[in-house]
């Protein structure tokens, strides 16, 4: 469903990407990881539209999207978390996912209908589908933070999207909350056929969750593999998992 080719990226002599080539395929979920300056965050902003590539190609679904901005791969089906949540905190958890499904259908803008009637029942049933139903009236920065994460995936699933960025999505979490995350996520996706690429520090996240790894190091992707191929590869634990 993605594909990458060769994509590089330099900063004053930097080479922050270096040769990157890996796909994905829907329902997949893919991990990321390296140390810290392996050049995670640049490929991730490479594949949401953040940073334009020096070299190399991105496909999705066999359309050329390389160096798109971000809201026009938001159309194409890229969706995407970040590490830090944002909602709309003065608004209710249900007004923050109506905004979203407003804006993924381009009804935003319409006049004479209060946003707040719009998209009541997809709203709900989204909702649902996280666990947020009984904090659908409840102001979203009233929320826990492990309920603010679901909120922002349900922000990001709101335009149906095809491909999914996730960077760090246990970040701040509770060690007990993450596993609980990670397992949605793998549920919503296979069962939407949503491809998923994330970053994660969290080894026991990544290991529980992710169908392959990708092991990145000064710029370039060092391996690649399930997680028993991963954690069974020499050069893998020399430069970040240790003994």
């Amino acid at each position: 469903m993605l594909r990458a080719e060769g994509l590089r990226k330099n900063y004053g002599g930097v080479q922050a990407v270096d040769g990157v080539s890996f796909a994905l395929a829907a329902g997949e979920l893919l991990a990321l990881i390296g140390p810290n300056g392996a050049g995670k965050s640049t490929c991730f902003n490479l594949l949401g539209g953040q940073v334009r590539p020096d070299a190399g190609r991105v496909w999705l679904n066999g359309a050329d999207i390389t160096a798109l901005p971000p809201p026009a791969l938001a159309r194409a089906g890229i969706g995407r978390t970040f590490q830090v949540s944002a909602s709309f905190a003065s608004m209710t958890v249900r007004e923050n996912v109506q905004t979203a499904l407003s804006a993924a259908r381009g009804t935003q803008w319409r006049l004479w209908r209060p946003a707040r009637d719009c998209a009541i029942f997809e709203a709900d049933a989204l909702l649902m589908r996280l666990g947020l139903q009984t904090a659908a009236a409840q102001q979203a920065g009233t929320l826990a933070y492990g309920d603010l994460k679901r909120l922002e995936l349900a922000l990001a699933l709101a335009a149906s999207p095809r491909m999914l960025l996730m960077d760090e999505p246990t970040a701040g979490m509770a060690p007990s909350e993450r596993g609980g995350l990670m397992r949605l996520v793998a549920s919503l996706a296979r069962e939407d056929g949503v491809g998923v690429l994330f970053t994660e520090h969290d080894m026991d996240a990544v290991f529980a969750t992710a169908d392959r790894i990708m092991v990145m190091d000064r710029g370039t992707l060092i391996a690649e593999g399930t997680p028993a191929e991963i954690r069974a590869n020499q050069a893998v634990r020399e430069a970040y998992l240790g003994a």
